[in-house]
């Protein structure tokens, strides 16, 4: 993206580098009425803040827009301000990325149907795709684990993988990260990103702040390198690739600051937990988190990074650690180019992104602050990740959830061909997963230490645990086998599975067929402990009810024990072969224990592992390409596809919506996990009919995730979790549906395509915070698909919101109350009454209900088009229309 900066407030000025100089835009430069206090703006708006003064051209961002942002920062005045942001670069993961170049190839095929040049779809900014999301835990403690769970992804995924690789030729700019290398986020933070972004443009080196968004909602784990960046969905992700500015508002910026030193015994994780609580309690969506305080120096950039990671947990954009001396030591560690890294020293410096005791000064929003030495080691679940249970606590909890199903006395089930049984509370899934916790080098191998100690003391892994490591990134890999911890963790089961996200997004794999029965038979509320960030309800398996988050040594903890139905502070973990028994205390390391084997990770490990990290193994490297660039598309594929988005590019304004059946009534906290197809496909469920339609065997499903390139397959598993609730059919879970009039229960896709065939436009009711959650763009498309024209709640989530808009779905609040104050029951006919051929940010609509009586009952509904862009991408029928119409036009060519 060309810099068109008019530099109207005299910013610009020169920064020199080792000889070398470099054309900055300061904001400290900034002078005169309105800018006296500009010191003491957030370093995170400061960003914000310099991407306007580079980006200022009178059109999409003015000198209103950066008046207006300081103003705001100062809390001057709480006005909402539109504010046009362009990130350096995007970072992508394979299930949210496949759609994406989906959608770009699809774009190409518009184009050149238009008789234009498919060329001038490309990514326009730098494009990351990092395969991370593909590999399954098919397989488990063995030593040959990796390599059979590695084969079966190849297989499953060949077809994506050599779109992808199609796609890395085929458009410039865009860079992909071959399977198992590692989880996208890590691979930026130990990799990828810079904190200081530089490029050569007419002779002139250009340096400025790394920012980024991704299509993962936990792209926000970078802030804790001094990095703005966090989750778009994909459509959004894929408007920034072609060079449009990302619209937002000027967020408010809650401080948190953090005093002390965490206490022996206290891992980062138990840490972010508590934040994650905190953060929740305190109401922080939609706005950016910066963290000060006189304990940062005592955390590690991992630490940080670890807080930062888990931001939609807490609600956030983003959670922002500025740029340190631990940034540069971190830079340094992890190899980057030393040029590079007193770039980031002198810009910081020079231009007020360095994190000093001005902190002290800075005004925020509001303030909260921890004194991190009173935070205690605990977990969060069963089903939320802001539901910290301290770990004393963690007995009388499971009882409690017990009880409140009505399972007082767990019964044991026996297991088939095993001499053990299984009862209510016993953990059948422990995995170390997830960027969240395998970035940090302090938590893993206090993990390994946790599995030395316990060998030593004569312990073992409960049979029934499947148990499950799957890394980061190979680096750390390096310092398991360096410190001899690998053999430890391998000998309690913990062999490596994989490098990827696999347990903490959903492809946890298959139980053993001998515990899956008697989980079943039984009925039981076992439990999966996890180190990830994610514990929605379906998410990790299908047949696991409560699922807890952990740092990695108490995920190893709760392998030994085999049951939450304990108080680990207290209670035996287990007895050793003399019937002596032993204690979490026993086996636990100290602080200078984890200290020790940390200092053991070196610069030549991220070296080594980082030398070639695009070229990928021999088998990725065999994968036939095309060197067409339209893509030729397979009608065969069950997973890649032709979406039909595209079918009518230029469609025109959408127009008001009459006689609306409503497909769903949903409750609070529908996540975006209960509406876009995740983990396994059932064999039964629609999705599962229309792969063996096609031919394909049960055991060659694979997930949703692995097939999000064939709209035919997303759409079917949209609405479809086995948890989701549907109020029009009480009593049941999953997707279900009554369509009207006939009173059929169906599946939701096959009533909405029995709509669609009648001509019938839908729209589904939410309550609060409907689409927390990832950032999963198939959340909007399969709700496009569905043919749902609107979707009405008390509240949104901020991705969630946005995708909808970008796939053409009007987003609709309730000016006052909910939809169970309507006494709807499903059966009604919808009209969306209003201004439509003149849309205006949050204008106001009329809802007309009519009943099954012949009455009706007007409702005043508010729409959540926030800004003006967010009009015009509405009007052209969503975001990917609005850009091709843009790109495709004779004008422009």
């Amino acid at each position: 993206m060309t810099n068109i900066s008019k530099n109207t407030f005299a910013t610009q000025s020169q920064l020199t580098v080792d000889d070398r100089e470099y054309r900055i835009f300061n904001p400290k430069k900034l002078t005169g009425p309105g800018f006296e206090n500009v010191s003491r703006l957030p370093k995170s708006l400061r960003v914000l803040l310099e991407n306007l003064l580079r980006f200022e051209d009178n059109n999409t961002v003015t000198q209103d827009d950066i008046k207006a942002l300081v103003s705001i920062g100062l809390r001057k005045n709480n006005e909402e301000r539109e504010i046009a942001y362009r990130p350096a670069r995007v970072l992508m993961q394979d299930f949210t990325g496949v759609p994406a170049v989906v959608d770009l190839a699809a774009m190409r095929d518009a184009v050149a149907r238009s008789g234009g040049d498919p060329k001038v779809i490309n990514p326009l900014c730098n494009v990351d795709l990092v395969i991370d999301h593909s590999v399954m835990v098919d397989h488990f403690a063995y030593p040959g684990a990796f390599d059979d769970n590695v084969a079966l992804e190849m297989q499953r995924n060949n077809e994506r993988y050599e779109f992808l690789r199609w796609g890395q030729q085929a458009f410039q700019n865009f860079r992909v990260v071959p399977p198992g290398t590692g989880i996208c986020h890590q691979v930026n933070l130990e990799y990828l990103a810079k904190a200081v972004w530089k490029k050569q443009e007419g002779g002139q080196w250009e340096a400025f702040p790394d920012t980024l968004v991704g299509t993962d909602s936990h792209t926000t784990m970078i802030n804790g390198l001094g990095v703005l960046g966090w989750g778009v969905g994909g459509i959004e992700a894929e408007s920034a690739m072609l060079g449009q500015p990302i619209s937002m508002l000027v967020p408010d910026v809650v401080g948190f600051k953090l005093i002390g030193q965490l206490k022996e015994g206290v891992t980062a994780t138990d840490l972010v937990l508590t934040v994650v609580q905190m953060l929740r309690k305190h109401g922080v969506v939609g706005k950016f988190v910066e963290f000060f305080g006189n304990a940062l120096p005592h955390l590690s950039l991992s630490d940080r990074a670890l807080i930062a990671n888990m931001a939609p947990e807490y609600g956030a954009t983003c959670g922002f650690f500025p740029i340190d001396g631990e940034t540069l030591g971190y830079l340094r560690l992890t190899g980057r180019d030393e040029h590079d890294v007193r770039l980031v020293e002198a810009y910081a410096k020079e231009t007020g992104f360095w994190n000093d005791e001005s902190a002290e000064d800075t005004i925020f929003a509001s303030c909260l602050e921890l004194d991190i030495s009173t935070v205690e080691p605990c977990l969060a679940g069963p089903k939320r990740p802001q539901d910290r249970v301290a770990l004393a606590a963690m007995k009388k909890k499971a009882e409690e959830i017990l009880a409140l199903s009505g399972r007082q006395t767990p019964e044991a089930v026996p297991v088939q061909d095993t001499n053990y049984s299984l009862k209510d509370g016993d953990v059948v899934i422990a995995a170390i997963t997830s960027c969240t916790n395998t970035s940090n080098p302090a938590v893993m191998l206090a993990a390994g230490l946790v599995a030395r100690k316990a060998l030593e003391k004569g312990l073992q892994r409960k049979p029934w645990v499947k148990s499950s490591l799957s890394p980061g990134s190979k680096v750390v890999s390096e310092y398991f086998d360096h410190t001899g911890l690998q053999k430890d963790l391998n000998a309690l089961g913990f062999h490596i599975t994989g490098y990827g996200c696999m347990t903490c997004i959903g492809n946890s794999g298959p139980l053993p067929g001998a515990i899956e029965e008697a989980v079943i038979r039984g009925d039981l509320n076992v439990s999966a402990v996890l180190s990830g960030n994610r514990n929605f309800e379906g998410r990790i398996h299908q047949n696991v009810k409560s699922n807890w988050l952990a740092s990695p040594p108490l995920v190893v903890a709760y392998a030994l024990a085999g049951t939450t139905l304990i108080d680990l502070t207290k209670d035996p973990i287990g007895q050793n072969a003399k019937g002596e028994s032993i204690y979490l205390k026993d086996i636990w390391p100290t602080q200078q224990e984890v200290r020790d084997v940390v200092s053991q990770v070196s610069l030549s490990m991220f070296q080594r592992q980082y030398s070639n990290v695009f070229a990928g193994t021999k088998e990725w490297q065999e994968i036939p390409v095309s060197p067409a660039q339209t893509y030729t598309w397979k009608s065969e594929s069950t997973y890649i596809q032709h979406p039909t988005f595209f079918e009518k590019a230029f469609s025109g304004a959408p127009t008001e919506i009459r006689s609306a059946r409503i497909l769903a009534l949903l409750g609070d906290s529908v996540t975006t996990d209960h509406i876009s197809p995740a983990g396994n496909i059932e064999e039964d469920s629609p999705a599962g009919k229309y792969l063996t339609d096609n031919g394909v065997s049960v055991e060659d499903f694979n997930s949703y995730g692995s097939r999000r390139g064939n709209h035919e397959v997303m759409m079917r598993g949209t609405f479809a979790n086995v948890r989701i609730k549907n109020q029009m059919v009480k009593g049941v879970e999953g997707g279900y549906t009554k369509h009207i009039p006939t009173g059929e229960t169906l599946a939701i896709y096959d009533a909405a395509m029995k709509y669609q065939s009648e001509g019938t436009p839908l729209v589904v009711f939410g309550g609060k915070e409907y689409g927390t959650g990832s950032s999963r763009d198939w959340a909007a498309k399969g709700t496009r698909l569905l043919g749902v024209k609107a979707v009405i709640c008390e509240s949104f989530e901020r991705i969630h919101r946005s995708n909808l808009i970008g796939m053409g779905v009007m987003p609709l609040q309730f000016v006052q109350g909910d939809w169970n104050s309507l006494d709807l029951t499903g059966a009604e006919t919808i009209d969306i009454l209003g201004d439509w051929q003149n849309l205006e940010p949050k204008q106001t609509f009329t809802m007309v209900i009519h009943r099954v009586d012949g009455s009706t009952l007007n409702v005043d509904l508010q729409s959540r088009l926030d800004t003006s862009n967010e009009v015009s991408y509405i009007q052209a029928g969503g975001i990917l229309h609005y850009v091709l119409k843009q790109l495709a036009s004779p004008t422009k060519h």
